[in-house]
């Protein structure tokens, strides 16, 4: 990926408020996967429709299992982005920035950056791709072709073959798998995954912050739980 950026006091803020909720949520990584209780509650939540699209995630999971990762992660990719359209948190839940869990994604079939990144990570997690290959990623996106001049607030999910390796970037905005070095149009702020987070490509180290507050991403592992993921 290209070179970290400065990080501006809003991204050092979310940087704590993220690195303090890895503290607090553990190394717990679907530890005890319930998929029967997920479709049940897809079912019983949603209606038939949702119980369908969780049955083909199934589905999905099962056939890439066995496969090479170069697979695994074209076929998730592939399933989110043709399945979820792509909608603001304020339009889909009524509030600015909400992390969907997986089930919830596929209810609504709709979902922002953060929610695409998510349901490929744990979906490539349950089909056995390492998680130390994965972090979500905090971008920020050039809009408007190589002479834009405007930033937006973006997540992915980037794929690394080896811990040195170039990272391949899953992303909702472009089907195609690239290698970072083809997505001049991310600045990488930070990465993270249900174990740590980097920044400047290098693991954080380990702080005890008791006034940070609980992130988003806490949130979300909490909930993807009660939903049978972990």
């Amino acid at each position: 990926m290209p070179d970290w950026p400065a990080l501006t006091t809003r991204d050092r803020r979310l940087t704590r408020y993220l690195l303090a909720a890895l503290l607090l949520a553990g190394v717990a990584v679907v530890a005890q996967v319930d998929l029967d209780r997920m479709q049940n509650l897809a079912l019983s939540r949603y209606g038939p429709n949702t119980a369908d699209t969780v049955a083909s995630w199934r589905e999905l999971i099962v056939e890439i299992t066995p496969l090479p990762d170069a697979d695994k992660i074209r076929r998730t990719n592939q399933f989110f982005n043709s399945r979820i359209r792509w909608q603001q948190d304020i339009d889909i839940w009524q509030q600015n920035d909400y992390w969907a869990t997986p089930l919830e994604t596929m209810a609504r079939r709709t979902g922002d950056c953060e929610d695409f990144s998510i349901a490929k990570y744990m979906t490539l997690l349950l089909a056995g791709v390492e998680i130390n290959k994965m972090r979500i990623t905090y971008v920020k996106a050039q809009m408007g072709g190589a002479y834009g001049t405007t930033f937006q607030a973006h997540m992915v999910l980037a794929y690394y073959p080896q811990p040195s390796a170039e990272p391949l970037i899953l992303d909702n905005m472009v089907d195609q798998i690239r290698p970072a070095s083809r997505r001049p149009d991310l600045r990488p702020v930070f990465g993270f995954n249900s174990r740590g987070l980097w920044v400047g490509g290098a693991a954080s180290a380990a702080t005890n912050d008791p006034g940070a507050r609980l992130s988003r991403w806490r949130d979300v592992l909490q909930r993807m739980s009660a939903d049978g993921l972990g």
